[in-house]
């Protein structure tokens, strides 16, 4: 922690003042004489410093000449720490002792990971500990694979190759002579990791479908005595229960839990769930139908629940078993359909109970596994499997990316993890590493101010004799539900003077933050005017891990737009910032669309990007090395400045029109059955910035 002097800063100069004044002459003070400058050793923000500041004042007037629609802002930090910035690797996964993943900027000390050693002949996949976990700012460079796998390390990283572990960089003598990466090289490990499916109503009925269909017990019987309707499923595993209960509950199906066997000397204790009211009964029956014309979804969740129901994975084979042909061929489908390759065994049974085994080793396995996401996590482990080099590993390219970016990095009980994929060394050399506190900034000052009065001040404007209760925006500027904010804490106390005051407001966000505040803006929304907007540019997911890889995912925001939705709010989505070239294909804005009107959004609004000076020679750098033949087309589109041509705005206007129309998503009507009000966006014209 020091100690600076803050007399040379001040507020920007468009900046006026609550009461309506124009900005004063010199610009006003932002902060009182003497700030505090903090760096933290938590690695969640690497590479920042905090600027704590105490602001003069905090409800800022927007200049005239400006295009957006509103008057009046609060922005309770300047900088940001979303990190929308290219290739920072602490969203690098790294595979969890339960067979999941995991961002290495999310892991914490004590959590059980997988490392390798070496057992006999073989070096092998063990469970081990973090014991560590910091960040530090160098020179980046990208190690892509055969595979098309990305990893984003410092030239001081190894990696285990087919020939041992080597550095990214190197030199064959002098004083920096050490083993070194070469595309001569193969890594060792299992591939680069799926993404997992989407907790969709899909998923869920896939799932179940393929859990009652090869557990379970469904049937209606017809006694002397009269008919009985019963649903039963008893399970070992209680992870793959409480899934089946709760998806079966989200449907409207209540069942009840009882204990269906006690434990023995030799076997585990069994739980399981019932029902035996006709109606659950029918529902169940329903939920479980053979769709026509399955969707991916669907079939991630049915491969997910059958692989619990009726799979194994022992001494590295991986099988489900069944009897019943569509079941079977169901499942054959699905695998191939996802490009698993899997044959059929029947061992000659009288019950007909043959085997799906899936071929392609360890690499599909765990394939499998992340796509579909079972529940049951022992039947995930990979402890004890040897290490070998089956999947396309071989090293194609090793490039410095020329800037200097935060880099993760952990210490584990076995000198080792796997880092999407790859066996990745830990580094023990903690004394060389910087600790700093928040991500690299958007304006990559690696510098955020924050107003820690920003509550009180709002409060106190919100009651001066001057102030008319007019609409104030938020996030307009810098997000005001960055990484920053989950630290500071700042918009709890800035929403409840708001509410107090019962004054209009709205948000722009793309973090997920915004859910924890939930209750506070139910409550604001009872006395006034809350509008809730988000920023999904795409929901291409190798696009946003170039872009904007510290933000939350545009699944994740997806998802909160639902949970807001869900709330009552009527949520307003910009489909920003659009990328010409990158995401601005037919195929693109579909896919976007699609999916902002099925997280049930109210509106959607195009953004063409922004380049402002600063982040335009950045992002010409960036994109001259990963998409060198789209430099001519950016040339000649923001020749005359930061901006599009209108004529490429209104084109895109056009088409996420035509977008929203053939996905339903229409602007709603004043009359409509809403509680809350459109949140306001932006005009088309006024375009969102990358950075």
């Amino acid at each position: 922690m020091g100690v600076m002097r803050w007399e040379n800063l001040s507020a920007p100069p468009d900046e006026g003042h609550p009461d309506g004044s124009a900005p004063a002459t010199p610009p006003l003070p932002l902060a009182l004489p003497g700030a505090i400058a903090r760096t933290f050793d938590t690695p969640g923000f690497a590479g920042m410093t905090f600027y704590e500041v105490r602001a003069k004042s905090i409800i800022n007037k927007v200049p005239g000449a400006s295009r957006v629609p509103f008057e009046w802002t609060i922005n309770p930090y300047r900088g940001c720490s979303h990190a929308c910035v290219y290739c920072v690797s602490g969203d690098t996964p790294v595979l969890m002792a339960d067979g999941r993943t995991k961002p290495i900027s999310e892991l914490e000390p004590g959590d059980r990971i997988y490392g390798t050693a070496q057992q006999g002949a073989y070096r092998r996949y063990v469970v081990t500990t973090v014991l560590d976990k910091w960040s530090t700012t160098k020179p980046a460079y990208r190690v892509t694979l055969e595979d098309g796998t990305s990893l984003i390390a410092s030239g001081d990283h190894r990696f285990l190759s087919e020939r041992g572990w080597k550095y990214v960089t190197g030199a064959m003598n002098g004083q920096g002579q050490r083993p070194y990466l070469t595309t001569n090289n193969r890594l060792i490990g299992t591939g680069r990791f799926a993404t997992g499916p989407k907790e969709s109503a899909d998923y869920r009925r896939g799932y179940l479908c393929g859990m009652v269909r090869g557990d379970a017990h469904l049937g209606t019987h017809t006694y002397s005595y009269g008919t009985v309707h019963r649903f039963r499923l008893a399970l070992v595993d209680d992870e793959a229960l409480q899934r089946s209960e709760r998806y079966l509950s989200e449907a409207g199906v209540e069942t009840q839990r009882f204990s269906f066997s006690a434990a023995s000397r030799t076997r585990q204790a069994v739980a399981a769930i019932r029902t035996s009211k006709q109606r659950h009964i029918e529902m169940i029956s329903q939920l479980i139908r053979w769709p026509a014309d399955p969707t991916d979804d669907w079939r991630l969740g049915f491969l997910a629940g059958i692989f619990d129901a009726e799979g194994s994975c022992s001494r590295g084979v991986f099988r489900i078993s069944n009897g019943d042909d569509a079941i079977l061929d169901q499942t054959a489908a699905a695998l191939s359909r996802f490009g698993f390759t899997a044959v059929l065994e029947d061992p000659g049974r009288p019950n007909r109970v043959r085997q799906l085994r899936l071929t392609g080793g360890l690499p599909e396995r765990l394939r499998f596994f992340h796509l579909t996401d079972p529940a049951i996590t022992r039947k995930r482990s990979i402890e004890g499997a040897a290490l070998k080099c089956q999947a396309r590993l071989r090293v194609t390219s090793i490039e410095a990316l020329g800037l200097e970016l935060p880099l993760w990095d952990i210490t584990t009980g076995t000198g080792d993890f796997i880092a999407n994929g790859v066996v990745s060394h830990n580094c023990f050399a903690r004394n060389t590493h910087t600790y700093l506190d928040l991500d690299a900034g958007a304006d990559f000052d690696r510098k955020v101010i924050v107003k820690v009065n920003a509550g009180e001040l709002v409060r106190r404007e919100l009651a001066a004799p001057r102030w008319r209760g007019a609409q104030i925006a938020m996030g307009t500027n810098v997000d005001c539900y960055q990484r920053a904010e989950g630290r500071y804490r700042l918009m709890p106390p800035i929403i409840e003077a708001l509410r107090d005051f019962a004054n209009p407001f709205s948000i722009l966000t793309k973090g997920t933050l915004i859910l924890r505040d939930l209750p506070l803006l139910r409550q604001a929304a009872e006395v006034t005017r809350v509008g809730v907007s988000y920023s999904v540019g795409f929901v291409d997911e190798a696009l946003w891990r170039a872009v904007e890889p510290g933000t939350p995912s545009p699944r994740r925001r997806l998802d909160a737009v639902r949970a807001l939705t869900d709330a009552g709010f009527e949520v307003g989505v910009l489909v920003a910032p659009i990328l010409p070239g990158l995401s601005d294909s037919d195929e693109s804005i579909d896919a976007t669309v699609a999916a902002v009107a099925a997280a049930g959004a109210a509106s959607v609004t195009p953004m063409a990007l922004h380049l402002r000076p600063g982040a335009r020679e950045w992002y010409a750098h960036w994109l001259a090395r990963e998409f060198p033949h789209l430099v001519p087309r950016y040339r000649e589109l923001y020749r005359a400045g930061a901006y599009a041509p209108q004529a490429y705005q209104r084109e895109l206007t056009a088409r996420v029109r035509i977008a929203a129309r053939r996905h339903g998503l229409h602007r709603g009507e004043r009359g409509d059955n809403r509680r809350l009000p459109t949140p306001e966006a932006p005009p088309a014209a006024e375009q969102l910035s990358l950075l």
